[in-house]
């Protein structure tokens, strides 16, 4: 029987990636675009003594959307409330967080897009008006009570942005599309880890792990505890080429940063359906994933890499995607884009 005082390892992982965020801005590396938007907002909110408009952060996983989350609350001198989307089933729920904000808080939801509709439109008024009705009672003897909420500043993160009712989404003052990132800045994330972890890495070893970090910081932090991993049991701890290239051949992380999952997506699609097209859901019965796991953690890569391609029939494989599994693309390769690509 395990001890119920032992440590959870997934304890350990999340305080390894939480003691590697940056606080502020000037310690986030990349987005560019999104650097300087953001530097902007919070500033002019800053000299004007009033709370910062509300942020949508979009952007598939791993990008850095919690990270700018706690960043926007550092940089205002805020506190900082943080919930999920799906742990808001009810308006009840949202009111009842919305009315113990304190004034200029911020209110950060993940997965935003997953919330129930009656507490969406509960929102809508909230993130306007700055005030909720409180219904007390029921049927006709039911009455309305408005309430009014501190100003607060809500930042909300999703990895569907399109999911979000227009409503919702235009009530954002400005909204954030994280983009996977250059392996150079991937390189400067992985140099700033290594000197947080007290890790001494070559210049190569940085750069081998930028470049098969999937654009993602998230992974690249992976990565990197992985490989100081390897490098203490089978070396001095000192992380050098050869150890980084003999941990991700070991972790099933290929030259271009493919890992298990994403192979076997690809796998499936070429060798069992022929490249497709195939459904999101029988692609995900036949490699014994969620379909959901596939749609927001392997596939935005695999599309990016230019490896599959969603079409109105379903995914198909191109030709740089059997190029690298090293087989000979099909002749009538051609015939399976001809229809325009869709979310299908």
């Amino acid at each position: 029987m395990n001890d119920l005082t032992d440590p959870n390892p997934d304890d350990f992982e999340k305080s390894a990636e939480f003691a590697l965020r940056p606080k502020s801005l000037t310690e986030f590396v990349g987005q560019e675009r999104v650097h300087q938007q953001l530097s902007l907002l919070l500033a002019a909110a800053k000299s004007r003594g009033t709370p910062a408009d509300h942020v949508l952060l979009a952007g598939p996983p791993g990008l850095g959307k919690t990270t700018l989350a706690m960043i926007i609350a550092e940089e205002m001198g805020a506190p900082i409330r943080i919930t999920s989307g799906p742990a808001i089933t009810h308006a009840g729920d949202l009111a009842s967080i919305l009315s113990s904000l304190s004034e200029g808080e911020i209110l950060f939801i993940d997965e935003i897009h997953r919330m129930s509709r009656p507490a969406e439109e509960l929102l809508y008024l909230a993130m306007e008006d700055f005030r909720v009705d409180v219904v007390v009672g029921k049927g006709a003897g039911a009455t309305s009570i408005p309430l009014e909420l501190p100003l607060f500043t809500l930042v909300g993160a999703t990895t569907r942005a399109g999911l979000l009712p227009s409503p919702l989404r235009d009530r954002f003052g400005f909204t954030a599309q994280l983009d996977f990132y250059e392996d150079g800045d991937l390189a400067k994330i992985v140099e700033r880890s290594a000197k947080l972890l007290g890790v001494k890495i070559s210049a190569p070893a940085i750069t081998e792990l930028g470049s098969r970090s999937r654009g993602t910081p998230r992974v690249a932090n992976r990565l990197l505890r992985r490989v100081r991993d390897y490098a203490e049991v089978h070396s001095n701890g000192e992380i050098e080429i050869t150890e980084t290239k003999n941990a991700l051949e070991m972790y099933e992380v290929d030259q271009v940063g493919l890992d298990r999952l994403d192979k076997s997506v690809l796998v499936a699609l070429i060798k069992k359906f022929n490249g497709g097209p195939v459904g999101l859901g029988t692609l995900a019965m036949a490699i014994g994933e969620e379909a959901e796991t596939i749609e927001n953690l392997a596939e935005p890569f695999l599309v990016r890499m230019g490896y599959i391609s969603r079409t109105q029939r379903g995914r198909v494989a191109t030709a740089s995607g059997y190029q690298h599994l090293g087989e000979k693309p099909p002749i009538n390769l051609v015939s399976l884009f001809d229809t325009p690509a869709s979310d299908a």
